[in-house]
């Protein structure tokens, strides 16, 4: 039997450990074992000279001390793969998170792995529909590739995405994973339980890296999830929905990686690598002719500056970006989708037919000359305005208030029960509204609504009352 490769811990800087192997170097990415009872975890990061490498620690450094042995596994990490892993709760190293025991004889595979070739990459101009009505009018998701929601702190990210899970879950029957990057453990617990208690549980997969766990851990869990839900689309041939909650803490674990290992920052503080780390993770979400990954990111965009660096490098992997406004939010208008700055390359005549196309493009020149007209109502009130004018603004109000959706993963919070409206419905109440059929109603009958036929309830409701 060959002899264990051992090496002695030289330095500890916070979670950069560097060590010195007379033998033989470890690979980089290799997993290193030191401590009492090889409790602690790193990866080999960088080499220093000939017999020295720099290790990111992946768990917490306490108790470690120089001289003290350290292993080399001679292997990277391996994260449980296949139909076993569905309906747990897992972290970077493949532990339970949800209090059962891990079981052995699962299948794991390497958290490395290479992105598909193009030749075994397939490009399709499939929608995937999501029964929400402002994204699935306005910004359609390209089925098998990246979509990005965009928004600061406190807009509705995490129950966007929440939502999307429980209709995804209820319409396909493909997989979900949900990767949680450095989020807070009351999200990931408050996640658990409402996937649990939506009955899709048993079709979700669930992996986390918390925003107490050394930066390490938090850098390399998106490649962990990456890992399972390639193993779903290769070997079983799924569709995967891959939900990534948020971009920007994995940037900015790649931040605090690369200031500990003592890189020269670039701009904004960022790390010099930045494109090429989010490109190692972002390029290996694909879809291949047997199978494929939807990756819907949630991003964190610091003070709501779109210009920073992590949101601008985000933006160039997408195919979709939703934008949540924090003002559509203030003004009650939930999801706060911004329609004006979210896009999508789905929105054309050819991928979409001639009426959603046509639908779409009149509510954006709606809205936009809506958005023209504010300051002038604000200085001198909507009396001042021409009739043509008017009434575009009382048809941009209306379709404000019918694109406010209420979720299931918020009852309840709202008490209003869930919808999920099919895009036919969507695309019939927006041309109705575009034909003015709902001139004599209250803007509040269209408030938070499903199918447009909920508009006459409300108003039949509040006429019988009066």
């Amino acid at each position: 039997m060959a002899r264990a490769n051992i090496g002695t811990v030289k330095s500890i800087r916070g979670s950069v450990i560097e060590a010195v192997f007379d033998k033989k170097l470890p690979a980089i990415n290799n997993k290193l074992l030191t401590g009492n009872n090889n409790e602690i975890i790193l990866e080999v990061s960088s080499y220093v000279n000939a017999q020295t490498v720099k290790a990111m620690a992946m768990t917490f450094t306490a108790g470690l001390a120089r001289g003290d042995a350290i292993l080399d596994t001679e292997e990277t990490f391996h994260i449980p793969v296949g139909k076993e892993t569905l309906g747990k709760m897992y972290d970077l190293f493949g532990h339970r998170l949800d209090g059962e025991q891990s079981a052995d004889g699962f299948q794991k595979r390497s958290i490395h792995q290479k992105p598909a070739s193009f030749s075994r990459r397939s490009a399709t101009d499939e929608i995937f529909l999501t029964g929400i009505k402002a994204i699935d009018l306005l910004t359609p998701f390209p089925k098998g590739e990246k979509i990005g929601l965009f928004g600061g702190a406190g807009v509705g990210k995490t129950v966007l995405i929440t939502e999307l899970i429980n209709n995804t879950s209820s319409r396909t029957k493909g997989y979900s994973i949900f990767c949680g990057i450095g989020e807070r453990s009351r999200e990931a617990e408050e996640l658990y339980r409402e996937i649990r208690e939506a009955g899709v549980l048993d079709k979700t997969a669930l992996i986390f890296a918390q925003m107490n766990e050394p930066p390490g851990a938090r850098f390399r869990v998106g490649h962990a999830a990456l890992s399972m839900a390639e193993y779903f689309r290769d070997h079983d041939k799924k569709d995967v929905l891959l939900l990534i909650d948020n971009i920007f803490r994995f940037i900015q674990a790649g931040s605090e990686v690369s200031g500990l290992m003592g890189k020269m920052p670039s701009r904004v503080g960022y790390q010099p690598t930045l494109a090429t780390e989010l490109s190692e993770l972002e390029e290996r979400i694909s879809s291949t002719v047997t199978g494929s990954i939807t990756s819907i990111q949630a991003v964190y965009v610091p003070a709501d500056d779109f210009t920073d660096p992590s949101a601008t490098h985000t933006f160039s992997h997408l195919s979709a970006s939703v934008v949540l406004s924090r003002k559509r939010a203030s003004e009650g208008l939930y999801p706060a989708i911004e329609p004006l700055e979210s896009s999508s390359k789905m929105l054309s005549k050819a991928v979409l037919g001639i009426r959603h196309y046509e639908i779409s493009r009149e509510i954006k020149k709606t809205l936009a000359t809506y958005e023209e007209l504010k300051d002038i109502i604000a200085m001198l009130g909507v009396e001042e305005l021409s009739n043509d004018d008017r009434n575009i603004v009382y048809r941009a109000r209306r379709i404000e208030r019918f694109l406010t959706q209420p979720f299931f993963t918020t009852e309840q919070f709202t008490g209003i029960p869930g919808k999920m409206v099919e895009l036919e419905d969507t695309l019939t109440g927006c041309e109705r509204i575009l034909n003015d059929d709902f001139s004599e109603h209250e803007e509040s009958d269209l408030y938070m609504i499903g199918n447009i036929e909920e508009a006459d309830v409300k108003k039949k409701a509040r006429e019988g009352e009066a």
